[in-house]
């Protein structure tokens, strides 16, 4: 009879530790990210435009999907322009100048704004070189990795003339993972306009 009953507890405890072994176990899973919708690649042309009464000498492709403004809080100086993306809260800031023996002191202002200011919160910053000699066309694309407050960096300039330098902002918190597929996007945009501009003599 003792047998019997502890043939019985030994079955009830198998039991009961098979059935609770069957129960699902929460698991952490990682953050997810909404799913952004971009628009099919088309550009259009900018060209020696007058920007609040301040001549742009120069040419290139943007996209559709941009617009050009000339705004930028909290003040705006001559040469100043912006492409606008609303729908993303994303702006490519640009900023072209004159070089009136100044090119040093240029590409030292650019270096300190968009590349020094941002160099203690990126995990790494990988230059991409720019030379097109039949359009004058020279420079340097910053990809900043990480999560800083622009992604992408670049200046241009034919080294006599002209230099214009730009910038990828985004109207969000920094979050490289979140952002990475949009960024990739409109730097493809970046080295098209690049690739795409000439200066109008």
């Amino acid at each position: 009879m003792m047998i019997l009953k502890k043939n019985n507890v030994v079955v009830i405890l198998l039991f009961a530790v098979i059935t609770a072994g069957c129960k699902d176990i929460a698991v952490p899973r990682p953050k997810g990210y909404f799913r952004i919708d971009l628009p099919a690649k088309d550009y259009v042309a900018f060209s020696d435009s007058l920007i609040r009464g301040y001549r742009i000498p120069l040419s290139f492709e943007y996209p559709r999907y941009g617009k050009i403004s000339s705004e930028a809080a909290p003040f705006t100086e001559p040469g100043w322009f912006n492409i606008d993306f609303p729908k993303y809260n994303a702006r490519i800031y640009l900023t072209y100048r004159n070089i009136n023996k100044d090119l040093e002191s240029l590409m030292e202002q650019s270096y300190q704004m968009n590349v020094k200011n941002h160099i203690i919160k990126a995990d790494a910053i990988n230059e991409m070189s720019f030379s097109k000699p039949e359009n004058k066309v020279y420079g340097i694309l910053y990809d900043l990795k990480g999560n800083t407050a622009t992604a992408v960096q670049f200046f241009l300039t034919d080294s006599i003339k002209h230099f214009l330098r730009g910038s990828l902002y985004f109207s969000a918190e920094p979050n490289s993972d979140s952002l990475a597929p949009v960024i990739d996007f409109f730097r493809d945009d970046i080295v098209h306009m690049i690739e795409t501009l000439k200066w109008e003599d």
